[in-house]
């Protein structure tokens, strides 16, 4: 079983790696588009295959991202660092609430 799931996850890996998924925005943007364009032929083959009569009218329609993958990281990342460079005045500031609190309560 361990030896499945880790060859299975080795497998995703690769992929995602093969796609330009674990590369740059850019390249993720890319990866995106191409999945969109292939998608809909994707199901058209399986169905085919399986011998499913689906049509064009049934499948829903492919959905439209209207964001920028590097934008929404470059957001994430400005995020965690604003974060990062509050957590030591927040911990002053909480610490000495909790002084008080704890003084409050041996009194």
């Amino acid at each position: 079983r361990f030896l499945i799931k880790g060859g299975l996850a080795g497998g995703a890996v690769y992929v995602a790696y093969d796609q330009g998924l674990l590369g740059s925005g850019t390249q993720g943007a890319e990866a995106l588009k191409k999945a969109q364009e292939k998608l809909p032929q994707a199901i058209q083959e399986w169905t085919d295959y399986l011998g499913w009569e689906v049509r064009a009218a049934q499948l829903p329609a492919t959905p439209k991202f209207e964001f920028s993958i590097s934008n929404s990281w470059n957001k994430g990342v400005h995020t965690v660092m604003s974060a990062l460079s509050v957590a030591p005045t927040r911990a002053c500031e909480y610490t000495v609430e909790g002084w008080k609190y704890v003084k409050d309560l041996v009194k």
